[in-house]
């Protein structure tokens, strides 16, 4: 079982900026959503566990490990596939996996070739092998990066925004993907797509201008705003109601659907079936 422990965790940028903000969690096992809109401050706690930038202060410990000051540990653990990454042009995804698993220190001859012929199965591109990487689509592309990011058994996997600009059937693959190798790894989702957290994370937080707002497990935080959630169409110009934390408005048929949060029944609304989309818009509302 792996653990990933991060207490009090600050990054702070030369102009004074809190990326991220005396942040803690502890994730195990299994899919980990980190859901926040752009600019939350998730892809600089990325590059921070992934050692490509230091904190400022806090600690980060990897089953027992503090990785602050010991970061080879975790490049030895990790398998990194961020938002954006580029690829050597006229080169094949076999020979490109190959140079990556020599990086990663795989020099055994016969492991590395087991290695990468059993990754390009896994992730369903053994038929494009010799095929160069640049020309793949977005879904073949994200899915070799899910290839060289497991290159070397990690214990730890992070994926950054990796479903961002793929089309439905092309996030649907990818989606498998993660969840049929997240059994025994520690997989970190960070994403602003708040159904790929609801499709694939037993546990999830919400972050926004570097803080954790909440955390827990999808469906309990769900089960929290049970009662508490109402709608009603707005008519052109209508006054919205005051007094009340609204948590979305949304168009819906060209009409406009005011959404709030109210521990009893404003007059005029109806009660709606509390959904992930509305633990996340509640928690957002909230930090405004």
């Amino acid at each position: 079982m792996n653990q990933l422990k991060i207490s009090h965790l600050t990054v702070t940028y030369s102009n004074g900026f809190h990326a991220v903000n005396d942040l803690s969690l502890e994730i195990g096992n299994g899919m980990f959503g980190l859901l926040g809109p752009n600019g939350a401050g998730k892809s600089s706690l990325m590059k921070t566990l992934a050692g490509l930038q230091k904190c400022s202060s806090g600690t980060m410990m990897m089953n027992g490990t503090d990785i602050s000051e010991n970061p080879d540990y975790m490049k030895q653990n990790l398998g990194f596939l961020p938002q954006d990454f580029g690829v050597y042009p006229k080169v094949s995804a076999q020979d490109l996996l190959h140079h990556i698993a020599l990086l990663k220190g795989i020099s055994n001859t016969s492991e590395r070739h087991e290695q990468v012929d059993s990754l390009l199965e896994k992730v369903n591109l053994t038929g494009f092998r010799k095929k160069e990487v640049r020309t793949f689509s977005g879904g073949m592309r994200q899915r070799f990066g899910i290839a060289q990011a497991l290159l070397g058994n990690p214990r730890i996997v992070i994926v950054d925004e990796p479903t961002a600009g793929l089309d439905p059937g092309e996030r649907n693959r990818f989606n498998t993907l993660l969840n049929a190798i997240s059994k025994d790894v520690i997989i970190i989702l960070s994403t602003h797509l708040v159904e790929d957290v609801r499709n694939l994370c037993s546990e999830m937080a919400v972050m926004d201008r570097g803080r954790i707002l909440t955390a827990g497990e999808p469906e309990q935080l769900i089960a929290g705003l049970d009662g508490k959630i109402w709608a009603k169409s707005l008519v052109q110009q209508e006054p919205e109601t005051a007094g009340y934390q609204v948590i979305s408005r949304q168009l819906i048929n060209r009409k406009l659907y005011l959404t709030v949060f109210s521990e009893d029944q404003p007059e005029g609304f109806h009660a709606v079936t509390p959904q992930l989309e509305h633990v996340y818009f509640k928690t957002l509302s909230q930090n405004i």
